[in-house]
């Protein structure tokens, strides 16, 4: 009994090694390359379990197929205008090809040097082919930020995938610097453009006020036009009844005493009020009795 549980151990045992030199596994974050006597031969970016020839007839390479994140060495490139500034750019990729990246980089740290190259490459192509106004502006209309990054993002997938088997997801800018000089000579522009843009809105503001002074202006002496052509013809109104009653009263001052007696007496018994007077006093007289008047001739 003791003999055959060591001849099952054996056996199975044997079973073990033997699959593990003929099979291997593959995770979910690998891939892997097999080649046959040094060439490859086969690449597996699926995970599974997987047959092969014993070494030395094949041998199994495997990648971390996980997204890296790379930051290139700061750097200085210069814009559209020749300006120069410092830039900090960080990419994330993965191995997306295993044979392509084993025939041309091998292992993670010389395709870390291949993109380091070619960043710096992607930076001074495209940063060159914009102005120092569209990274740094007082008007935020201006800037180009994320439009120069997917520009930088679609020329470095270009130059990677096709040469080294590498995937890049994405492309940003860590850093953005400028030299002292640059930065005062960028401080001063932003200065001019912010004391540009107060001067047209104080002339702006001056214009509307010239022009609201000039309608009220306008306006008064239209109303003070108006007001005196309405006082002429009020003192004209009154010279012509003043005239007419001083010729009246040239006339007959008899006559126009009595009216103006009159006149008077219709107004303050307009209103129901008790006055307490002599008869005698003008012109209440003119109910006690009519006056003798005779006419002129």
């Amino acid at each position: 009994m003791k003999n055959i549980t060591v001849t099952i151990f054996i056996i199975l045992l044997v079973a073990v090694l033997g699959l593990y030199l003929i099979s291997f596994q593959v995770r979910e974050t690998e891939s892997a390359l097999v080649t046959t006597f040094g060439k490859p031969t086969r690449q597996i970016t699926e995970p599974g379990w997987y047959f092969k020839w014993p070494a030395p007839i094949q041998q199994i390479y495997k990648f971390d197929s996980r997204m890296r994140v790379f930051e290139a060495d700061v750097g200085e490139t210069t814009t559209k205008g020749a300006v120069p500034i410092i830039v900090n750019t960080y990419v994330v990729w993965r191995i997306a090809e295993p044979l392509a990246f084993f025939n041309a980089v091998g292992t993670v740290k010389e395709a870390q040097s291949k993109l380091l190259s070619q960043i710096s490459d992607t930076q001074n192509n495209v940063i060159g082919r914009h102005s120092f106004g569209e990274f740094v502006n007082s008007d935020p209309a201006k800037i180009r930020f994320e439009q120069i990054q997917d520009e930088m993002l679609s020329d470095l997938k270009q130059a990677i995938k096709g040469n080294y088997g590498i995937e890049i997801k994405t492309l940003g800018i860590r850093q953005l610097k400028v030299s002292e000089d640059v930065s005062k000579d960028v401080f001063e522009r932003m200065r001019a453009e912010r004391n540009r843009k107060t001067e047209a809105t104080i002339a702006q503001g001056n214009a509307e006020a010239t022009r609201i002074k000039a309608d009220a202006d306008s306006k008064k002496t239209e109303l003070l036009a108006v007001a005196e052509a309405r006082a002429k013809a009020i003192r004209g109104q009154g010279d012509a009844e003043a005239a007419q009653f001083y010729k009246l009263l040239e006339e007959d001052p008899d006559l126009a005493m009595f009216l103006r007696d009159v006149e008077a007496l219709k107004k303050i018994l307009q209103e129901r009020s008790t006055v307490v007077l002599s008869a005698d006093t003008e012109p209440f007289k003119l109910l006690k009795e009519m006056p003798a008047l005779t006419p002129k001739k």
